[in-house]
């Protein structure tokens, strides 16, 4: 029974995944769609090993007594997942540690952020649940204040969303799932309805016009910011149709509008690996 609960989470982890092809909708439906299809899979593949962890050897169920192979397994998975998120936390405080050593506090157009003495124009949040304003020197001197003030409030989307914590998360459980189809492909959707998200808050508060020109400059910039460095702002992948997305986004009529809260109750659906622990027995 224990191998058949296994299978039957890898199976449904995998064909969840395997159905999901981009959409056109509004934003808050491709979101959804994405963050679903994205986040169920790994819940069900956590929920069965708990489930089976949780039944043990003792008991009986279906088709007799179980035993130890497969909660060992069960267990194996958890402890390599758990592993994995404490490695990427440690690496998390290890960089934001490393910033703070190695760069000062400074001042941008009244925020308080941390200043690379770098040409290449970026700027991010890096931390967790309450992260710090990274900008280099490069955007400070090409861009004007208006600008430069689009730029930072679209940083502060980011942080108003608490995006650099939640992307942690997805982070870890891309890492968990990367052996499962379209993985990558969900990974770079999340993030540009992620940037979407940010341009639209900002748009709220700042000339959109301003704040497409900024982001035009950014991705224009013909240098590249070192892989250390991993949400420089404007990098984009999928090259320009996603750029031109964005750009397109922020003067679409709802732009100025508040997001509306997304749906998280099929969330539920990964908890009915728990419902079988009660009928082992």
């Amino acid at each position: 029974m224990h191998l058949l609960m296994i299978l039957l989470g890898i199976s449904t982890a995998w064909l969840l995944r395997q159905a999901w092809s981009p959409s056109h909708g509004s934003w808050q439906t491709r979101w959804n769609q994405a963050l679903r299809t994205f986040v169920l899979p790994p819940v069900v593949l956590l929920m069965t090993a708990i489930a089976v962890i949780c039944m043990g050897r003792q008991g009986w169920m279906v088709f007799g007594q179980e035993g130890w192979f497969y909660v060992w397994v069960a267990l194996g998975y958890g402890m390599m997942i758990l592993t994995l998120l404490l490695h990427l936390g440690w690496q998390s405080w290890q960089f934001q540690r490393r910033l703070k050593q190695r760069y000062p506090l400074s001042n941008c157009c009244g925020e308080p952020c941390r200043l690379l003495n770098t040409p290449i124009l970026y700027s991010a949040q890096v931390g967790l649940w309450q992260p710090e304003l990274l900008v280099s020197q490069g955007l400070v001197d090409v861009l004007n204040p208006e600008h430069l003030q689009a730029v930072l409030c679209h940083e502060q989307a980011h942080r108003y969303y608490h995006d650099t914590f939640w992307f942690f998360g997805l982070g870890w459980l891309r890492r968990c799932t990367f052996w499962l189809p379209q993985t990558e492909a969900l990974w770079q959707e999340l993030l540009l309805l992620r940037e979407m998200r940010a341009d639209r808050w900002a748009a709220q508060y700042t000339d959109p016009l301003l704040l497409a020109e900024a982001l035009l400059t950014v991705v224009r910039s013909p240098a590249e910011f070192p892989s250390e460095f991993c949400a420089a702002f404007g990098e984009i992948e999928g090259g320009r149709d996603r750029f031109t997305e964005r750009i397109e986004a922020i003067f679409e009529p709802e732009a100025s509008q508040a997001m509306p809260q997304p749906s998280y109750g099929w969330l539920l659906w990964g908890l009915l690996p728990l419902l079988l622990v009660p009928f082992h027995s």
